[in-house]
């Protein structure tokens, strides 16, 4: 029997905590450490390593998105983070993702998604919703103010893996890109496993944002 996914909680509000905190545990969950801030936030990972931290954005000390930049940059251990928004396509949401964070939930998620998106991060699955994912790369990625720098060398990819990585960034899930270029699911997994490694990306929402900032997709595209 596998060990169980061990989660962190970072938010300011505690009635959020004890709701999320709830959730979780009813479904085998291990909430191992919870934080009002983000020093908070990154102290309870450094201490519990979790697998998945949920992370809210707007927090007093230090904000969700300096958290997320330094738990991602500790490469001794491969906690996920999770973003938490009050709000679809807050433009700090893009911030935190090109800082490092694995994807993005609206607070006002169902328990049953709630759950599914934190164990699909672990799973290394991240772009939890694509579409919406899409739409937050398209509005900010020519933003000066919110770019994180993603830049990287694409000419080690083969034509192949580069038409994967642009359909990729329009959202398109594995069993979708397999349909569209008819391959094998294996296959296109595969191809994107070795996209991430080539480009030294986290997950497929890295991806994401790569394409977009290196123009090999364009927004409105």
């Amino acid at each position: 029997m596998s060990p169980a996914l061990r989660a962190i909680i970072a938010d300011d509000q505690a009635l959020v905590r004890t709701g999320f905190r709830m959730i979780l545990n009813a479904d085998g969950i291990d909430v191992v450490g919870e934080a009002a801030d983000g020093a908070q936030a990154v102290a309870a990972v450094r201490r519990s390593r979790p697998d998945v931290v949920l992370m809210d954005i707007r927090m007093p000390q230090m904000d969700g998105i300096e958290a997320t930049r330094q738990i991602v940059s500790d490469t001794a251990n491969e906690t996920r983070v999770l973003i938490l928004t009050t709000y679809d396509l807050d433009h700090y949401v893009y911030a935190a993702l090109t800082a490092g964070a694995s994807g993005f939930l609206l607070k006002d998620v169902t328990p049953e998604h709630l759950v599914a998106s934190v164990r699909l991060v672990r799973s290394g699955d991240a772009l939890l919703a694509p579409t919406i994912t899409r739409r937050l790369v398209e509005r900010f990625a020519r933003r000066d103010d919110v770019r994180a720098g993603l830049h990287r060398d694409l000419s080690g990819l083969t034509p192949r893996e580069l038409e994967v990585l642009r359909l990729l960034a329009t959202g398109l899930s594995n069993a979708e890109l397999a349909e569209r270029l008819t391959l094998s699911a294996t296959t296109v997994k595969t191809h994107v496993a070795r996209i991430l490694s080539k480009l030294g990306l986290r997950d497929r929402v890295q991806a994401v944002i790569l394409a977009y900032e290196t123009g090999l997709v364009s927004p409105g595209a």
